[in-house]
């Protein structure tokens, strides 16, 4: 995966509070001088990896994206997770690849990253895309951390405290997933190796650790972060949801009824609705992929120059 047909990869390592952030570049071949850069930020159990259906559609873009702290081969960092934290670690990683300011994209909980650092660090964003996440989602108040999580997450949130003989065996429980029935890939397939990581006894594990998870979830439901930068969003906000969730159910992360009082809540965002997706197939599959590709080349189209 060195080689794409528009890009070259290579991955680095970034220093943040508390250890090294891993994250993927794609340069792109035989690019302008001013070719633009665009962060991509994966969503809550995912990794870079999560990106490459999206990348390649952007030929003449150079694409960054990272292993969030506690995620893929920056699973070793150690302290809170958190909206901020990781907004902190995605300014890091901009000063390392020495990008000013740029589009930032967020898919699921990489949404609601992307919201809290473009509030954070204003000067850092030009503007946000985000992708089936970001705003709030629709969940009880009162809510034990573990409720709130397996309410949330339901199945991906128990995966990540299972145990696997190897790569093999972990494909095939992804196999039996409903929300990649139709749209398996080899792309898929390496994006689900990388996310094993050998334990002490021998066996695989998702390299998400429940502990971040859990801490990220509750942040982005029930933190501050989250309702202080949409409060002060200033950037100009795009927001495409999709009508299936993450076991590929209607009506999806967000219903009708709350996304309506959403985007009345919060009229500088631009929505759209994209029939046809699920909640991961949205990035990770060819159909998903050309939307939210079409969607950033439209947004780089927007953001001012000189």
């Amino acid at each position: 995966m060195d080689r794409t047909v528009n890009h070259e990869y290579r991955k680095i390592d970034v220093a943040v509070e508390g250890g090294l952030l891993r994250a993927g570049v794609w340069e792109p071949l035989d690019a302008a001088a001013d070719a633009p850069t665009v962060l991509l930020v994966h969503g809550v159990t995912a990794s870079h990896l999560a990106w490459p259906f999206v990348v390649e559609r952007l030929p003449g873009v150079r694409v960054v994206a990272p292993d969030l702290r506690g995620r893929g081969r920056s699973n070793g960092i150690e302290g809170a997770a958190g909206m901020a934290a990781h907004a902190a670690d995605l300014a890091a990683l901009l000063d390392a690849v020495e990008v000013e300011r740029c589009l930032v994209v967020g898919h699921s909980m990489g949404g609601f990253v992307s919201v809290v650092l473009a509030h954070l660090y204003s000067d850092r964003v030009s503007r946000l895309l985000l992708v089936d996440g970001g705003l709030p989602l629709d969940v009880p108040a009162g809510l034990s951390t573990d409720e709130l999580v397996a309410g949330i997450l339901g199945p991906t949130a128990a995966r990540l405290s299972m145990r696997f003989a190897g790569a093999e065996q972990y494909l095939e429980f992804w196999r039996q997933h409903p929300a990649f029935a139709s749209d398996w890939s080899p792309e898929l397939e390496s994006y689900l190796a990388y996310d094993l990581v050998a334990d002490d006894a021998g066996e695989y594990r998702p390299a998400t650790s429940y502990a971040t998870t859990a801490d990220d979830t509750v942040d982005m439901n029930t933190g501050t972060a989250l309702p202080g930068a949409l409060a002060g969003l200033q950037h100009p906000t795009r927001l495409i949801t999709v009508p299936r969730g993450l076991q590929d159910e209607p009506p999806g992360l967000y219903a009708p009824e709350h996304l309506q009082r959403l985007l009345a809540r919060y009229p500088g965002v631009d929505h759209e609705r994209v029939e046809g997706f699920n909640h991961y197939t949205i990035v990770m599959s060819p159909g998903g992929a050309d939307v939210v590709a079409a969607a950033v080349r439209e947004e780089l189209a927007a953001v001012p120059t000189g």
